[in-house]
């Protein structure tokens, strides 16, 4: 059972990751960017030929997949969600997707659809085994360490970055209201783009501890994970910095436990089926708030 609970929190932490870029953009920018899964895909494959082809180090490599994603989400925003800024919810979506699409057959000219053989980047530091004079010890892996104390530090970091610094507070002020933060002197477009900058560098980061962990990559890599992410951040109060974390955490062990104790064919259903009661209880998600509007 611990087990299955460690896993779980491993992969939570990879879900919480890939919902903290979520929740930024939304929570800033206030629109759902569905081809954030997809990005999480061209993270992989930036690393994986970084560090196969070109024979980087480590280090680097996981740099150069956090430049191109950065880039990429930059560039997404401003030739797809700029220019609808002021349309519908619905347009932004239509767009989100198509963007995704995109994306994945992209991937799919570049590098074919058969799967790579993703290598470990995250195994340097040894494993720990707990219980080793036991009948049963359990290993925790070195992707498994590196993957939740990756996941702490990025939500930690981005607490203090949006409540210290002045970049942050300007995405609180445009979150808020973008039409004040503009008559306040901040620069509404730079912000959003500087939002989509940073939740598409932590989709390379995702992407890099998903496809360690699961060592398959294809260019549909990132779109379940990514879907579970958005329902992680649903589930937490998308928004939320400690929702998104909150909710990733609890998918996670969900999934896991899910597939160990019910049915692996399952565990995707019971996953959502999960989401939609406790929505169904707390529309808000468990660490959201109910927003009022004054008209």
């Amino acid at each position: 059972m611990l087990n299955y609970l460690i896993s779980g929190i491993s992969l939570g932490s990879v879900y919480a990751i890939i919902a903290l870029g979520y929740t930024m953009v939304y929570g800033i920018a206030k629109m759902l960017n569905f081809a954030h899964g997809d990005i999480i895909m061209v993270g992989g494959y930036a690393a994986f030929c970084a560090g196969t082809y070109l024979g980087w180090p480590v280090p680097l490599a996981i740099l150069f997949s956090m430049m191109i994603c950065t880039i990429l989400g930059i560039v997404i925003e401003k030739l797809a969600y700029k220019p609808l800024r002021n349309a519908t919810s619905l347009a932004v979506l239509i767009t989100a997707i198509g963007v995704s699409y995109l994306l994945q057959n992209l991937a799919l000219l570049i590098w074919t659809s058969n799967p790579k053989a993703f290598p470990n980047m995250v195994n340097f530091i040894p494993s720990i085994v707990l219980g080793k004079n036991s009948d049963n010890p359990i290993t925790i892996s070195s992707a498994t360490i590196v993957t939740i104390a990756a996941s702490i530090i990025i939500m930690v970091a981005l607490t203090l970055f949006t409540g210290k610094t002045k970049m942050g507070k300007a995405m609180r002020a445009v979150s808020e209201d973008k039409g004040a933060a503009q008559l306040m002197g901040i620069n509404v477009n730079a912000t959003i783009s500087v939002t989509f900058a940073i939740g598409s560098g932590l989709a390379a980061i995702a992407g890099v501890l998903l496809c360690s962990a699961y060592p398959t990559l294809m260019p549909t890599t990132g779109s379940m994970p990514g879907i579970k992410a958005f329902t992680a951040a649903v589930l937490g109060g998308i928004g939320s910095i400690p929702g998104a974390m909150l909710g990733g955490i609890l998918l996670g062990i969900l999934e896991k436990f899910a597939q160990a104790y019910i049915s692996t064919q399952l565990s995707d259903a019971i996953v959502f089926a999960a989401l939609i009661v406790v929505l169904l209880v707390k529309p808000t998600g468990l660490l959201g708030k109910k927003m009022t509007e004054k008209v």
